[in-house]
């Protein structure tokens, strides 16, 4: 196995408390990384990975864990960004079930309780670089395949993210190299993580259609699922305009139509019978290797899920 060398690794350390920063970017020198920035404020955190995104980012949660959380899973989100698949390892010094929650939440790669030694942080970062965890897209979530099971079977597709870190620490390509297949790779990735969201958001949709006719028209509960598709089928839209997918753009037309039918109360029964078949039809864009009835079954077997788990929440 060849030795590992940072050196030519870009990394980024935020952390609010100087002596804090210091230490970590102290540690990455050890280790051997040469290009190291350091921010003191979450929004320069944010503005430096969207700009200058580096191969690495170590970035402080305690204390900010909402802020910080919010922009990893920002930029994991955003395909429009120029990488969003940098290595991020985020650090505390408590590790409490809320935070952790939050952190795994974000598509952060890592977690790393404070206070940490530098054959720890090495071990991490080598980790990313030789054995760096596959990514999957689900509706609200971009990030590494987490599962405990890994044999368990799933419809969810995960796909290798680009690792500029591995490509100049490990193949030790050049400058040029390093730009050269990164771009190919994020344009790839970029297309996967398009593609993947518009597919999930589809079938969400579909599923928020479904809880929808299980609510009495006009209750608080109706109207948060009716705007909820009406989100869901604007976000898709905008993704098919951009993707020239001029099938699915109609039938999200259609929804939104259906939509301010259902607002309005101007023929519902029309309006409702568009909702659906629109919906149904949005899906199996995505999904045609499935079968209409295929998808339903699988639609209506996730809405049971969440009626079970709102019955237990309410009985507990």
């Amino acid at each position: 196995m060849n030795r590992l060398v940072y050196d030519s690794a870009e990394a980024l350390v935020y952390d609010p408390v100087s002596a804090n920063r210091m230490s970590t970017r102290s540690a990455l020198y050890a280790l051997g990384f040469r290009k190291i920035d350091t921010v003191a404020t979450v929004r320069a955190f944010a503005e430096f990975i969207c700009k200058r995104p580096p191969d690495l980012a170590i970035c402080e949660v305690q204390g900010a864990v909402g802020e910080v959380c919010d922009e990893i899973q920002q930029l994991r989100r955003c395909a429009d960004n120029f990488n969003p698949f940098i290595v991020i390892i985020a650090t505390a010094w408590e590790k409490n079930a809320s935070l952790v929650s939050r952190v795994v939440n974000s598509g952060a790669d890592d977690l790393l309780l404070r206070p940490f030694s530098m054959g720890l942080l090495q071990n991490r970062i080598d980790t990313h670089i030789e054995a760096r965890k596959r990514f999957v897209v689900t509706t609200d979530y971009v990030g590494p395949d987490r599962r405990r099971d890994q044999a368990r079977t799933s419809n969810i597709d995960l796909f290798d993210p680009p690792n500029s870190l591995r490509m100049k620490a490990k193949d030790r390509l050049t400058s040029d190299q390093v730009a050269q297949r990164l771009d190919n790779e994020l344009q790839a990735a970029r297309d996967v993580l398009k593609t993947e969201k518009l597919r999930r958001d589809a079938f969400q949709l579909c599923v928020q259609w479904r809880l929808l006719q299980s609510e009495a028209p006009g209750s608080s509960a109706y109207e948060e699922h009716l705007e909820r598709i009406g989100q869901l089928a604007r976000s898709i839209g905008k993704g098919c305009r951009d993707c020239e997918l001029d099938q699915a753009t109609g039938w999200c037309d259609s929804i939104l139509a259906a939509v301010q039918g259902l607002e309005v109360g101007v023929d519902r029964g029309a309006s409702t019978h568009l909702l659906g078949h629109a919906a149904q039809s949005l899906n199996l864009v995505f999904r045609p290797e499935c079968s209409a009835s295929d998808q339903l079954a699988e639609i209506d077997a996730v809405v049971a899920v969440i009626h079970r788990r709102t019955a237990e929440r309410l009985a507990s």
